[in-house]
């Protein structure tokens, strides 16, 4: 299930690479987990749910790109079926990521994460997307995110 309706979609889609650092994001799933598996039940009832989606594809023969939608997989699995967790966190991969999906889930996004390597994106336009849709961006200085913090200040 993708968890509360009311809660915070945070959304990274594009093509699975180790620049891209879904990696990151995944281990950033696994930290937010922990903390909240630490928490009393009174604690837990003040955190705000997360959906975290992750979705694309991995080049053919980008194996270490298949190694993290795996991991991704496996994180999904263990968080969306821990019952102290419930609809605090939610873990939501997107297989084959393509533009049908993206229709449904670029304007559903409250956080999308583009968080390249600084220097490896070429223009980063998916981040525009996100943004002219209402969603947060957290990214690193690079690309069309230097654009539109200078365009929207």
């Amino acid at each position: 299930t993708a968890g509360d309706p009311t809660a915070l979609f945070d959304v990274q889609v594009k093509r699975i690479h180790e620049y891209k650092r879904q990696l990151l994001n995944v281990l950033g799933i696994i930290v937010r987990y922990n903390k909240l598996k630490k928490m009393s039940p009174d604690e837990r009832k003040k955190q705000v749910p997360r959906v975290s989606i992750i979705g694309g594809k991995a080049a053919p023969g980008n194996y270490f790109a298949k190694l993290i939608i795996r991991l991704a997989n496996g994180v999904a699995k263990v968080v969306n079926n821990d019952p102290d967790i419930g609809d605090l966190l939610k873990v939501v991969f997107l297989a084959n990521y393509n533009v049908s999906l993206a229709e449904n889930i670029i304007p559903a996004n409250d956080i999308s994460e583009h968080i390249s390597t600084a220097g490896t994106e070429a223009s980063g336009t998916s981040s525009m997307k996100f943004v002219l849709n209402g969603g947060l961006i957290i990214g690193t200085w690079d690309g069309a995110n230097i654009e539109i913090a200078e365009h929207t200040g």
